[in-house]
């Protein structure tokens, strides 16, 4: 057992704890994974300029976003289906990131519900909403997370059609899944023993605790089944004035990557924008995030509060993004690695490797304050 240091370790302890079908669930993305290679890859090219004799004595990683202070300039991305990955693993990060002094976003196909998270923790989170064809059934997803107090909502913007998964195809990932009983759950994935106690027997209830008051039957199957269908391809900017309606506090466009949406999305009164390709798991051979952060920052920067997600996987990939133009970084991926495999404490360790190498990289760039890090810092 490798003692993680490092968001790559996470991802292999996962891999070795979850199963498969699962593990490939987080890691993949659309098509042939083009588009979340790119994300990973581009990333590593941005160089970093070394400066010496600096200094750097005094280290301040804090932001503000929204009027709320972080602690670094990271939030934990909304990750659907992630109470599969560990027993509650909602409510597990959700307390590692209020510990950190960072925000968690909630998914609205999260396994645990809005109450189930607020009453876990004492700080509002984000709310993250997936724009369904029944308005009554949003309203209400809506009315719940103000009730508890969320006010930064994450409204994802590119999911007109579900990205083609082959991996999650080729492992029968969906209604087939959801169809299992507990027993032959467990007898498929039998391989993976302690996941089938902490989630399996343990974890529940196992359904998508957001959407209970739209299904007929409260079950992880009915809830895939409706999902499956009740995202609306006819939502466009038009509806964010919707939106506002129903919506008291900022509204972040999650899903950006070309120029002119940024500006519309701005015109239609945005409060923020995350430069976002879903984690490359919608259209494969779209860009990076890496490299439609500039253009977009340079567009709208001064106007909206410019957010990225996509291969972040370090506090240097931090330090990259924020030198582009990003004010902060969300990342999804590497906090459910870290949940599945070492639950709460994962996360809060992965949120302190992170800490610590954003710390670190400002050390050896020569800058001791975040809103310092602008495009001087890297070599593109």
């Amino acid at each position: 057992m490798i003692a993680p240091a490092s968001v790559s370790d996470f991802r292999t302890l996962a891999e070795r704890r979850l199963p498969r079908v699962l593990f490939d669930y987080v890691d993949g993305g659309a098509f042939e994974e083009q588009t979340l290679a790119a994300n990973i890859a581009d990333l590593k090219r941005i160089g970093l300029k070394q400066k010496v004799l600096r200094d750097v004595s005094t280290i301040d990683l804090s932001t503000t976003l929204f009027g709320k202070k972080l602690s670094l300039p990271l939030v934990l991305a909304p990750v659907g289906f992630g109470g599969m990955m560990a027993r509650r693993a909602e409510v597990q990060a959700a307390r590692a990131a209020e510990a950190a002094g960072i925000a968690f976003s909630l998914s609205t196909v999260s396994i645990c519900s809005i109450e189930e998270v607020r009453a876990a923790t004492s700080r509002p989170f984000w709310f993250q909403l997936y724009m369904m064809k029944d308005r009554g059934v949003v309203k209400a997803i809506l009315e719940r997370a103000q009730a508890a107090g969320c006010t930064t909502l994450l409204a994802t913007v590119d999911l007109a059609a579900l990205g083609t998964r082959y991996r999650d195809i080729r492992n029968g990932m969906g209604a087939q899944l959801a169809g299992l009983s507990a027993l032959r759950m467990a007898w498929r994935f039998a391989s993976r023993p302690r996941w089938i106690v902490d989630v399996g027997l343990r974890g529940g209830p196992l359904q998508f605790g957001n959407l209970t008051a739209a299904l007929k039957r409260n079950s992880l199957a009915a809830g895939m089944a409706y999902s499956g269908t009740a995202f609306d391809p006819s939502f466009n900017f038009k509806d964010l004035e919707w939106i506002r309606s129903n919506w008291n506090g900022a509204i972040v466009l999650k899903g950006v990557l070309d120029v002119d949406d940024a500006r519309e999305g701005v015109a239609n009164g945005a409060d923020g924008i995350v430069v976002s390709n879903h984690g490359g798991r919608q259209l494969d051979a779209a860009c990076s995030t890496i490299s439609a952060l500039p253009r977009i920052a340079d567009a709208v920067g001064d106007k909206t509060v410019i957010l990225m997600d996509g291969g972040i996987r370090s506090g240097q990939d931090i330090t990259r993004a924020l030198a582009l133009g990003a004010r902060a970084c969300l990342a999804g991926r590497p906090w459910v690695y870290a949940v599945a495999a070492r639950g709460q404490a994962g996360v809060a360790q992965m949120i302190e490797t992170m800490r610590n190498e954003l710390r670190t990289t400002m050390a050896l760039i020569g800058i001791t304050k975040i809103a310092d890090i602008d495009r001087s810092a890297v070599t593109v």
